[in-house]
């Protein structure tokens, strides 16, 4: 068999791939970036000790048990507390006035993995005194990674730079205020989630279910392509009150998107976005 040869009959497997886990599974991978997914396929792949993507395919298909360690790799799951500090700097000082002159909020964190930006987001707004007035909805389709994130559980060895993001996103007090550690790991305080609903929601198939006044989506567009990321912004769109606020991550953008002149953006530096008034 010629390179180009394998290479066809390399990305057909990979095409009755993700059909084969949207046939059998329901969860739908169809629209995600081809390159991205291929290479945290050929890694799961790799580590399962299966030569094809047909014998990762036929294993996943009659041992329920294996999918979720696929979705370990298909989703990610890499973030850290206050993860680019100018971003939480910015709702800080420009987004969190207008949420003021609310007189309750709803806040979505869409692809919350588990759960660092939710966390970040439930300590910013305890500190700008909205958190009791505020609902949050975590959300990912992730399991594993949802049950990580109402843990609240992280080793201890990340907390400097959790510290050091903080201090950076203007934060008050000490972040140490917010866990307690013990047997190297920290326990975040668990009344910074008491106000938070931890559900299953698929940016590809499911549909809006509140209606909210911030969608935090970070570093999930990137992995789709053009159309579903279309369909996700529209959904955030559907999702969001009149003037409401869309931040999404460092290097994504709405530039492009379907929905881009719904929204205007609020700081040129971060991707924060405002719902346009008239929409």
């Amino acid at each position: 068999m010629t390179n180009s040869a394998a290479v066809k009959a390399d990305e057909i497997e990979l095409q009755l791939f993700l059909e084969a886990i949207y046939r059998r599974y329901h969860y739908d991978f169809r629209g995600y970036s081809r390159a991205s997914i291929k290479r945290r396929l050929l890694l799961a792949r790799e580590r399962m000790g299966c030569p094809t993507f047909s014998a990762l395919q036929e294993r996943v298909l009659y041992d329920a048990t294996v999918l979720p360690q696929l979705l370990d790799y298909l989703t990610v799951q890499v973030s850290d507390m206050f993860r680019d500090p100018g971003y939480f700097l910015a709702l800080r000082e420009q987004v969190i006035p207008h949420l003021r002159t609310y007189p309750s909020l709803k806040v979505w964190v869409a692809g919350c993995s588990s759960g660092e930006e939710l966390y970040s987001l439930a300590i910013l707004f305890r500190e700008e005194g909205l958190e009791s007035r505020t609902m949050f909805y975590a959300t990912d389709i992730n399991a594993g990674a949802l049950a990580k994130a109402e843990a609240g559980i992280y080793d201890l060895q990340r907390l400097a730079l959790f510290t050091r993001n903080h201090n950076l996103a203007g934060g008050k007090g000490s972040l140490s205020d917010y866990y307690t550690a013990a047997y190297g790991a920290a326990r975040l305080d668990k009344t910074l989630r008491r106000r938070t609903v931890f559900s299953d929601h698929s940016l590809v198939s499911d549909a809006v279910f509140a209606e909210v006044h911030l969608v935090s989506c970070r570093n999930v567009l990137i992995y789709f392509d053009r159309p579903l990321q279309d369909r996700a912004v529209g959904l955030f769109k559907a999702a969001l009150v009149r003037k409401g606020f869309l931040g999404v991550g460092a290097r994504e953008s709405l530039r492009f998107n379907a929905h881009a002149e719904t929204f205007a953006q609020v700081l040129s530096g971060e991707r924060i976005y405002q719902k346009r008034g008239d929409v």
